[in-house]
């Protein structure tokens, strides 16, 4: 489908341009080098820097067999990278497939969101995507029966901070760590956070894959569900992380169900997060655009370009310099329906753990951090900027 628009790429930094057209080389038939043009005057230093910051040195690796022009230090660089990430991605598989048998015989049904499976179901090799962790969905109920599996394992969880028990619909995962074998592990009760509107477990399970890919059967979200889940995943992180995207391209590459995409995408209230990623992914790597898209779509497209600009990681723990902040809170707010917005506005009135940090009152007194959480939103914002 024709194009309505194009988006503004004059400010992505060149290198990242370069990684976009290597990673595009099998795409284009006929193509056996890249430009001279896109390889004048690289800084070869942040390519290697843009390659890992957006996951994708091991997919990039692959496709340096195509071409002769990147130096040979660069390559070996990355090739180093490469295997390094084949053992932490054949060390993540045999854990999944233990969680996931471990949790058949509890009763607990799972489905994995991400990870080794992705690797396999998207690109057909293990080595070609980089995961730091496992993301597993489970029902709500099963929470308890997921913990007490884990702990004897050995693994720790993370304790989530909460104030009036409102983690449950606030936050989607538990995050645990296993110590001797450097193990992340998020075990999901819902696929995103917050006050979100998605499918149930029941609906998801209804229809599921199953990857035979490993020694023991794992399950994994439909096609479609999971083409929503990584559009919903990817915007909002800002797509900052080009493998996102590219995992958009690789799912597209299979036989979807678009008229299922767009009713799903319609009753969850998120048709401008599926189109961004659409147009995001055929500009970027020329994935098909399978329908025209609004006007407000591409305007929410070139505002995630304003991610691939510059190096921005939004989840090291490390607090975004106040103007970054401000934009993406911003563009988070430009992803959502109405009725999302009136519903993150009022989670946002909610007070949290954070309130109880910056004014500690008695139990009994709780009931007070309603009337001064602005108060006490605006007292950490200036303390911050001190």
């Amino acid at each position: 489908m024709k194009n309505q628009f194009s988006l503004n790429l004059s400010s992505v930094p060149k290198e990242l341009k370069l990684i976009i057209e290597i990673i595009k080389i099998e795409e284009e038939k006929g193509i056996q080098e890249i430009s001279e043009v896109l390889l004048e005057n690289i800084n070869w230093e942040e390519f290697l820097q843009l390659a890992m910051h957006h996951r994708v040195y091991s997919l990039l690796y692959s496709r340096m067999n195509k071409t002769s022009k990147i130096p040979s230090e660069v390559v070996q660089s990355l090739n180093r990278k490469y295997q390094k990430n084949i053992f932490k991605m054949l060390s993540l598989s045999g854990e999944m497939e233990q969680i996931c048998r471990i949790f058949g015989e509890s009763q607990i049904k799972s489905l994995v969101l991400k990870g080794p499976v992705l690797a396999v179901d998207l690109y057909g090799d293990l080595s070609l995507r980089t995961s730091r962790d496992l993301d597993i969905l489970i029902p709500f109920k099963d929470l308890s029966k997921a913990d007490q599996v884990l702990t004897n394992l050995g693994y720790e969880k993370e304790e989530l901070q909460t104030l009036f028990n409102d983690w449950k619909w606030k936050d989607h995962h538990i995050s645990y760590y296993h110590p001797k074998k450097q193990m992340h592990i998020e075990i999901h009760w819902k696929m995103h956070p917050g006050a979100s509107k998605e499918p149930d477990f029941k609906e998801l399970w209804a229809r599921k894959r199953t990857c035979t890919h490993f020694s023991h059967s794992v399950y994994f979200l439909g096609r479609e569900d999971l083409f929503l889940f990584l559009a919903l995943h990817g915007a909002r992180h800002g797509w900052s992380r080009l493998r996102w995207l590219i995992d958009i391209h690789q799912l597209m590459k299979q036989n979807l169900n678009w008229d299922e995409i767009f009713a799903l995408s319609k009753k969850y209230k998120s048709t401008q997060v599926e189109e961004q990623a659409l147009i995001l992914s055929s500009q970027l790597l020329n994935s098909y655009l399978p329908k025209t898209v609004k006007v407000r779509s591409w305007k929410l497209a070139q505002s995630a370009i304003f991610y691939y600009e510059r190096m921005i990681n939004l989840h090291n723990g490390d607090p975004l310099p106040l103007k970054l902040e401000r934009y993406h809170m911003m563009y988070l707010m430009s992803l959502k329906s109405l009725s999302s917005k009136f519903l993150f506005i009022i989670s946002f009135l909610f007070p949290t753990y954070k309130d109880k940090e910056t004014l500690k009152l008695p139990r009994t007194f709780y009931f007070l951090y309603f009337p001064l959480r602005p108060v006490l939103v605006t007292v950490r914002k200036i303390t911050s900027l001190k």
